[in-house]
């Protein structure tokens, strides 16, 4: 790789950044500003602003890297993606919280179910959610874009993984949530054209459309053992129905993102940015056709890396990247593509991070600042006048840095998956409720959320095996990995966790109804006497 030409561009990238930050930077002079942008960001821009954080490095690297393990049944990840992701996020979900954190003047998502539902307890438990549990999964993002940088610059993981968050973290304390939107549109651009190519390449080097999917059918016999006994089928099919690995793919993988999707906290925030329902339904072409060509590539991308590298060194992707996943698509692209390419993914995986991970911490960032410490009254951090919103952004950066060095190879998709669950089952049901439904009461939201999350925890501790085995708590109680025996072990906790939600917020919402009803017809009753 020729260092002389990739570091000027990357010094021009940077430089176009800092310059969309500055611009954001100036555009910033009211917390509305900070917050939402104004509430009045191009259409286009919020397309594709969401669409980059959304699809982070953990889409590209992370699940691209386990479609080469699982196959292309994640296509149906993509999909829901762009059903659910897009259209039901923008037209349907979108405009109603739009609207409603308009009326209520809310500037974050736990504000908005807090002020909805009259609850501080709500504001500051969401925001304690998000600001505790997120870095998490920024943590994942660092590490996709860091792994990158590590496979095709050979720099060392660690220092990739530091300089990352430092721009991240200038590009945020600076411009708030307008530098993060301009500079995640840009990076958007950028990473559609990077995807584009490198499917078509893709294609390119396994003969075509035709004979790459014929030819990775063929390879059905070479899946390794331990993935045939789990189900695994070959690389074009799903896997067996009721399987371990079935139940990875579909309830981890497809319905966990896919679902959770729609309650997720810095998605959710982009709807709140935008000047009407118009300007949100102007934005469901851009983002689905940037969603389908980010997720659907990744998708073919990994499984097809299988059959390039069969043909060409004798193994498949997983052998060639060592046993992790997160390296099966950074070792395509060394493999695959001329120099002049890597330097354009090089840009498209640190707009993917960049964008992503600015666009997380700015929402740890206003957790901190707003929905926990500005809702209990705390006007300072330990003395610090600084901006609160601000010391959450160092706070966060440093968060997500300290579990990148500390989370374990090949834990990018199911991290993604983790997060992207306990935000479906723990606020779904109550964001529904606030949008949709008069009825929906304080008391039922409140129990719906911590039976979510609680539900949602316990499950990941004590049954589902890959976080129970990590977590070793329910090895040091009970002397073994999990409580329950399989299916359960590798049933994803969103799949009881969302139902067990749901019926407490419906349930309690109308017992309270019914109370408040029969207070009603008391006090009316007393007055006539």
């Amino acid at each position: 790789m020729n260092l002389a030409v990739l570091i000027p561009i990357i010094i021009v990238y940077i430089g176009i950044m800092s310059g969309l930050a500055y611009y954001g930077y100036k555009k910033t002079t009211t917390e509305a500003d900070y917050l939402v942008g104004g509430r009045n960001i191009h259409p286009a821009v919020m397309a594709l602003s969401y669409g980059a954080t959304f699809i982070s490095t953990s889409a590209i690297v992370g699940f691209g890297g386990a479609a080469g393990v699982f196959g292309m049944g994640l296509l149906w990840l993509a999909f829901l993606n762009i059903v659910l992701g897009i259209f039901v996020a923008f037209a349907v979900f979108g405009t109603r919280i739009r609207r409603l954190s308009l009326k209520l003047d809310a500037s974050t998502f736990p504000t908005l179910l807090g002020r909805r539902y009259e609850s501080n307890f709500i504001t500051v438990f969401a925001g304690a959610m998000i600001f505790v549990l997120m870095p998490a999964y920024t943590s994942i993002v660092l590490i996709g874009g860091a792994r990158f940088l590590q496979e095709s610059l050979a720099m060392n993981f660690n220092i990739a993984l530091l300089i990352l968050a430092l721009i991240i973290a200038l590009y945020v304390v600076s411009g708030g949530i307008k530098a993060v939107m301009y500079t995640d549109a840009f990076g958007a651009v950028i990473m559609l054209v990077g995807m584009a190519i490198f499917l078509f390449v893709t294609y390119q080097a396994v003969g075509g459309l035709v004979e790459g999917h014929s030819g990775l059918t063929a390879m059905k016999d070479l899946v390794p053992p331990p993935l045939v006994e789990g189900g695994h089928l070959g690389w074009t099919s799903m896997p067996a129905l009721g399987s371990p690995l079935w139940w990875t793919v579909v309830s981890t993988i497809i319905m966990g993102v896919g679902i959770g999707v729609l309650a997720q906290p810095q998605l959710a925030m982009r709807c709140m940015t935008v000047k009407n329902d118009r300007a949100l339904y102007r934005s469901v072409l851009v983002g689905g056709i940037f969603i389908f060509f980010m997720t659907g590539a990744a998708f073919v991308i990994g499984p097809l890396s299988n059959l390039y590298f069969y043909n060409n060194s004798g193994e498949i992707a997983l052998t060639v990247a060592g046993g992790n996943a997160d390296l099966i698509i950074p070792k395509f692209i060394n493999a695959l593509m001329p120099d002049w390419f890597i330097y354009l993914f090089t840009l498209t995986l640190l707009s993917a991070t960049i964008s992503t991970v600015s666009s997380l911490i700015h929402v740890q960032a206003t957790a901190f600042g707003q929905d926990i410490l500005k809702t209990l009254g705390v006007n300072s951090f330990f003395g610090m006048k600084m901006d609160l919103s601000r010391i959450g952004v160092i706070l966060g950066v440093i968060a997500a840095v300290i579990l990148g060095y500390i989370l374990p190879a090949g834990v990018i998709a199911t991290s993604t998956a983790f997060w992207f669950g306990i935000c479906g089952a723990a606020f779904l049901p109550a964001l529904m409720g606030a949008l949709f439904w008069k009825g929906a009461t304080r008391a039922g939201a409140t129990y719906s959320i911590i039976t979510g999350f609680a539900v949602s925890i316990f499950g990941f501790i004590f049954f589902h095996q890959k976080e129970a085995a990590a977590f070793g708590i329910s090895k040091a109680i009970f002397g073994k990995e999990t409580l329950l025996a399989f299916p359960w072990t590798h049933v994803d906790p969103l799949f009881y966790a969302l139902p067990l939600s749901t019926i407490v917020f419906v349930v309690v919402s109308l017992l309270g109804s019914s109370s408040k009803v029969k207070r009603e017809y008391n006090e009316q009753h007393k007055t006539a006497l």
